[in-house]
């Protein structure tokens, strides 16, 4: 079947060459068994491209069902695809099949694949491999026959860098993959399919079908559609019902539009200002926690030359020991003063023959007390709140925004370490 004859049987509308290729592979692996993986942003219309690759192959007679992976409770998702045994778990008072026993011979459609637990990707990629699965709560092997299409609007392989998503089953699932165009990646459909979306509502409420305008086509093409073809959809809808003119303007047409291009830059530059403070702060912790480990050793240290001061003699990587610790210090240092951190004084180390080692001691002390500056992470969060409050002058959104936290946390915050408003 040519592309323009699966555009007329299941209703697409478009000529880009992005769609007519993603159209081309569906058409072209429908006829298989291959697993075929749809990736696109969210309100493309990836279901369509299942319901095609479906109604195209041999099984097209069999059943075909769409789960949506991210709507399903995580407790019960190995239930609604594999089935349960009577008794499994609480509230099971009866066995029940899964997907993959119902729909054996046909299709099954994984949206949001990338909402799907791990311990449920491990029995997929079974089924997959094997074409095996095992009910819950059960130990017998069961066989099925189900063609597999998954479809996600996220990043698998960055999931899999995360270990949120197996990477053996992404590479299974992704067997063909097919990409799913934007709607701002297809500017020559965009009118097209307002026009389509316009006559279809205007023949389903028995009105007058809606005509844009040049200017109102303008706006159309440049504003950036986050929602895609389903919020195209939802503003012919929309303009179709409410707007007493069916002349449509620029003007009319932007009542219906959200302000997205408009309002949305300044909202992720902050986003990615929140997102390197956040990693500034892991690593200011991670250092916090390995300062903390060299000063214990260097308290090891101080009590055996106290204890014993020809110990330094005894064993030559002593003193080198004690020059890599306070490098170490003079390091984490030079990286927590722009952070306005205060910590301890580094460490004096020199060694003489014959004199044993003193460190900020004096040698006739014979009982000493050991001072430590705390390193406790919560005293130093408090610390920095308070230094944000007062850099911003107790304004708690901007020392917020400025701490990469919410208002409502740094609130929390407020009441957790009573810190009073300055």
């Amino acid at each position: 079947m040519d592309i323009q004859s699966i555009k007329n049987r299941f209703g697409i509308i478009g000529n880009s060459p992005e769609l007519n290729y993603a159209l081309q592979v569906a058409a072209q692996v429908a006829n298989t068994d291959l697993t075929v993986l749809i990736i696109g942003d969210s309100g493309v219309g990836k279901e369509a491209f299942s319901s095609i690759i479906h109604s195209l192959s041999s099984r097209k007679h069999n059943p075909f069902i769409a789960v949506n992976c991210g709507a399903i409770p995580e407790g019960t998702i190995d239930s609604e695809l594999f089935g349960h045994e009577r008794g499994s778990f609480t509230g099971a008072v009866d066995a029940r099949k899964g997907y993959f026993e119902t729909v054996n011979g046909g299709t099954i459609f994984l949206d949001e694949i990338g909402e799907m637990p791990l311990g449920t990707q491990a029995r997929l990629l079974r089924v997959l491999e094997a074409g095996e699965y095992i009910r819950v709560g059960s130990s017998k092997v069961q066989k099925t026959d189900v063609r597999v299409i998954a479809a996600t609007n996220k990043d698998l392989l960055q999931l899999v860098q995360q270990n949120k998503f197996r990477e053996d089953l992404y590479y299974r699932l992704s067997t063909v993959p097919i990409r799913v165009p934007s709607l701002s990646q297809r500017k020559e459909d965009i009118v097209l399919l307002f026009r389509k979306f316009a006559a279809d509502f205007a023949d389903k409420y028995k009105t007058p079908s809606v005509q844009l305008e040049e200017d109102a086509k303008t706006l159309l093409l440049t504003y950036p559609w986050p929602g895609n073809v389903r919020e195209l959809k939802n503003i012919a809808e929309q303009i179709s019902v409410l707007s007493p003119e069916k002349t449509i303007s620029a003007k009319e047409l932007s009542r219906y539009l959200q302000p997205y291009s408009n309002n949305r830059l300044p909202a992720v530059v902050a986003h990615q200002n929140q997102q390197e403070f956040q990693n500034e702060r892991e690593i200011l912790y991670k250092l916090f926690f390995d300062m903390k480990k060299d000063v214990n050793e260097l308290k090891k240290m101080f009590l055996e030359v106290l204890q014993n001061p020809a110990v330094a003699e005894q064993n030559p990587t002593f003193i080198n020991n004690l020059k890599d610790l306070k490098s170490g210090h003079e390091s984490f240092q030079a990286l927590a003063q722009p952070m306005h951190i205060d910590l301890p004084a580094p460490v004096s180390i020199q060694p003489q023959q014959g004199v044993p080692i003193t460190i900020g001691v004096d040698n006739n002390i014979h009982d000493h007390e050991e001072v430590e500056e705390s390193l406790n992470i919560m005293d130093k969060e408090k610390e920095l709140i308070i230094k944000a409050l007062k850099k911003h002058k107790s304004k708690r959104k901007d020392a917020a925004l400025d701490l990469g936290i919410s208002e409502r946390t740094l609130y929390r915050k407020l009441k957790e370490y009573d810190i009073e408003e300055l």
